[in-house]
């Protein structure tokens, strides 16, 4: 149930910068000094209160990620389109994030132990954006396959709708970071042809 108080901040207004909860639905934006608040992409609401890491009121964990779930079934067909269009132009056997940025649609080779996702300018994958938090999530190589880490982000890493802390990734994984979609492709090397076994048609003839 949506509550407004004294302390609520409206969208349209310069608040500085900081971590801000929507009162309808939890969803939050990290600000920085230059950003005003919006309309929560969520929920569409308009106010919102300054959260606090001495703010004792929880926000109840289902109702929040049903706000982030939200964000992905708003998603464009075209952006959707257009990434599993990507796919069919990658020719070279590896994993992958394919997700749009604008206008276009930007495929990233997993070729490193470590790829960062955020809005910080050291990301690897940078979505400057306020609801992404500017360390928000890992792309982890290791022994057991390619796994996705939550990196302490304000809103959460979902994989095809679920929130996890850790996951490993299979392929056509959807990746939800804030309100961007990512997918994860792996494509696996051809796979050799195996010898032909004779058939008596073609053993010469004993004698």
């Amino acid at each position: 149930m949506e509550e407004r108080g004294m302390d609520t901040l409206t969208a349209g207004t310069f608040v500085g910068a900081g971590s801000f909860r929507c009162v309808g639905c939890g969803y939050m934006l990290a600000l920085t000094g230059l950003d005003a608040l919006t309309t929560c992409p969520a929920c569409g609401g308009e106010a919102f209160a300054r959260a606090s890491l001495f703010n004792t009121e929880r926000i109840d964990p289902a109702q929040r990620t049903a706000a982030a779930r939200s964000l992905s079934a708003h998603a464009s067909e075209d952006v959707e389109a257009q990434i599993a269009g990507a796919r069919a132009q990658i020719d070279q056997p590896g994993e992958y994030l394919c997700y749009a940025e604008g206008d276009e649609v930007r495929t990233l080779a997993l070729t490193r132990e470590w790829t960062r996702i955020g809005r910080s300018l050291a990301a690897d994958v940078r979505f400057d954006d306020p609801t992404v938090s500017r360390r928000h999530a890992l792309i982890v190589r290791q022994a057991d396959g390619v796994r996705v880490l939550d990196d302490r982000s304000l809103n959460g890493v979902f994989v095809n709708g679920t929130r996890v802390e850790g996951r490993v990734l299979n392929d056509g994984d959807e990746i939800l970071v804030g309100r961007y979609q990512l997918r994860f492709f792996s494509l696996a090397p051809p796979s050799e042809p195996s010898p032909e076994t004779p058939n008596a048609s073609t053993l010469p003839a004993a004698g």
